[in-house]
């Protein structure tokens, strides 16, 4: 595996875990009714989706390498 797929595999893998974590967030916020939930859960929302917009562009960037 070279350096470039490994890179991209763990962009990969740290969308779903921030995925996850925000998923895991806003089930807490349902049930507690906390603002620091809620506030975690946009967070890692907007985390995934600037690694997703991060993987996209690297791949763009390295095609040819």
């Amino acid at each position: 595996m070279s350096l470039r797929n490994f890179h991209l595999l763990f962009i990969g893998l740290s969308v779903v875990l921030a995925a996850f974590f925000a998923a895991w967030a806003g089930g807490q916020y349902r049930q507690a009714h906390e603002l620091q939930f809620a506030v975690t859960s946009v967070v890692c929302v907007a985390s995934a989706a600037a690694l997703t917009v991060y993987g996209a562009r690297f791949q763009r960037k390295t095609k040819n390498l």
